[in-house]
């Protein structure tokens, strides 16, 4: 039979190298790439207009989709991975010295409420420092990418401007989303937020889930091993990226690499590993976090946010 033609989006990096240049390729398909430089745009064209077959999504995005009933599911293929103690700044010039004095302000938002790097950030003002999301106004400088959603009251649009430079100038006197190097004039709220984040690691396993794959649902009913099967090639480039990680011989290394190494330093396990269960902690934490800060209305179940194909995967 021949190979089946899929429409995909995956950003170009280390652990997706080798499948975005057929080195390594599914069994039965084949991926044809469109390049999309700035990613975040093919999350929003899957999600409003369906746009391809498989693609790379923002975990929250994804989540918020389901929740609305969006023809297409993930499969545990955690594509990016992040630290976000960073992307809490506020301006030089405010009397902002501690998380909690973010009580009682009106904070920017980089882009949308339902961004996953903004819920990762609240995650951790509520969980490691105290704050009270609720007592803060929430105003994001963009719209959403699934257009249905409604925040909660407490989540304003923050209006014109470039965020970084209206932090800056005191108006929003906070954001999350951006970080210091965002512009001049702002500083991290948590301080030496890199160090923090791996200390999080380290004491608490905190290790932030950012992007997955996600695939039409049409296709997944039409071809029971497709969900699997990408899952292995998928695994297969990132296993080839981590043993090159782990032997020093990535050349010119990018920050990504270099914080992956780091990582993989720390814990002495895979960076970037594949599978529900060796992220399920992370999974039921950043769900969790959607249902308190209003993105879901109540938790979405593993066994419907994954195909039942991939539930025992790991790779």
């Amino acid at each position: 039979m021949a190979d089946i033609t899929l429409k995909a989006v995956t950003e170009t990096q280390g652990s997706t190298q080798a499948v975005k240049d057929g080195t390594v390729r599914p069994r039965k398909y084949v991926l044809e790439f469109e390049e999309v430089p700035v990613i975040v745009q093919a999350f929003r064209r899957m999600v409003r207009s369906l746009d391809f077959d498989v693609t790379e999504m923002a975990i929250t995005t994804y989540m918020c989709a389901k929740s609305f009933g969006k023809p297409f599911t993930a499969i545990p293929v955690f594509l990016v991975r992040d630290f976000h103690h960073g992307a809490i700044v506020r301006g030089v010039t405010t009397d902002i010295r501690a998380p909690q004095d973010l009580e009682g302000l009106r904070v920017g938002v980089n882009r949308g409420y339902t961004v996953t790097r903004g819920v990762w950030a609240r995650g951790i003002l509520a969980d490691e420092y105290g704050v009270d999301l609720s007592r803060v106004t929430w105003a994001p400088s963009g719209d959403e990418h699934v257009a249905e959603y409604r925040p909660p009251a407490n989540v304003v649009p923050l209006g014109g401007g470039d965020l970084a430079e209206l932090v800056a100038a005191g108006d929003p006197p906070a954001a999350v989303g951006i970080t210091a190097s965002s512009g001049p004039g702002l500083v991290p709220v948590i301080p030496d937020p890199d160090e923090a984040a791996f200390r999080a690691l380290r004491d608490r396993g905190l290790y932030p889930i950012n992007h997955l794959l996600v695939v039409k649902d049409e296709l997944l009913d039409a071809h029971p091993d497709l969900a699997a099967d990408l899952f292995e090639a998928y695994a297969a480039a990132k296993n080839q990226y981590v043993s090159r990680l782990r032997a020093g011989q990535i050349a010119d290394p990018t920050p990504t690499d270099l914080k992956y190494k780091r990582v993989l330093d720390i814990t002495g396990t895979d960076p970037l590993p594949y599978g529900i269960e060796p992220n399920r902690a992370m999974l039921e934490q950043l769900t969790r976090h959607a249902v308190i800060q209003g993105i879901l209305p109540e938790p979405i179940p593993l066994d419907v946010l994954f195909p039942a194909s991939t539930q025992q995967l790991t790779g």
